[in-house]
């Protein structure tokens, strides 16, 4: 795809589009979240400037806590730096949020760095050492789907990934907490980039189902992590 030559003034000039185009109950709204946020859930994904949570979802400011990162990694608690902790220990204990999603998505630049190895980052020590929070979802994928190759091995480690970061997810405190409670639900997604398709996992099936014929249903604590899952 092409880009004009000034990728700046192409925002810019989006913004001056939102500006002019907000109708007056959509100020009013953006009103109201001035006061705060309330929102439906967190939903944990990737960086990739493919995936839009709000656009695929519909949903609207104030509707979605977003965490974002390369391949929507989450690692165990205490592992990292990072601000991912920091986010959802505030979604879940100042925000309320009950529901959170971890959604995966196909043709993740991420994923395929994992598959690689670390030759293939080896200039990017930073990228290299936050893909070994991962490292679960290589281990899986290289031992139980050696039958397959290229965007089907891809989007194995695509679903296995995001299965494999709710169990990280589980680590947390805050969540660890709810989740005895009975008061946080998890859900694993995987939204596939060409055909602008979700796909939910279902642990009745042991798969990702399409979401429209099936729906979104809560992740267990006990997941049997190498069965068949290929959308």
């Amino acid at each position: 795809m092409v880009r004009k030559v000034n990728p700046m003034k192409e925002l810019v000039e989006g913004f001056h589009r939102f500006q002019q185009s907000l109708s007056k109950s959509e100020r009013e709204s953006f009103k109201k979240l001035a006061g705060g946020q309330n929102p439906l859930a967190l939903f944990i994904t990737c960086s990739d400037s493919r995936i839009d949570p709000n656009w695929i979802t519909q949903s609207k400011p104030g509707d979605l806590f977003i965490l974002r990162n390369a391949g929507n990694i989450i690692p165990p608690y205490g592992a990292s730096g990072g601000g991912e902790a920091a986010t959802i220990e505030y979604a879940v204990a100042n925000l309320g949020v009950k529901e959170i999603i971890v959604c995966g998505h196909t043709y993740c630049g991420a994923m395929q760095a994992l598959l690689s190895g670390p030759e293939s980052v080896a200039d990017l020590p930073a990228a290299r050492a936050w893909l070994g929070h991962a490292e679960a979802t290589r281990r899986i994928t290289r031992e139980n789907y050696a039958h397959l190759e290229g965007n089907s091995l891809l989007t194995a480690a695509v679903q296995e990934n995001v299965l494999v970061q709710l169990e990280n997810l589980r680590t947390h405190p805050v969540v660890a907490a709810g989740l005895v409670r009975g008061t946080i639900k998890l859900y694993g997604w995987v939204y596939k980039i060409d055909k602008a398709e979700v796909f939910a996992y279902v642990p009745g099936r042991g798969q990702f189902l399409a979401l429209p014929e099936h729906p979104s249903v809560p992740i267990p604590s006990a997941m049997q992590l190498a069965v068949k899952r290929i959308i």
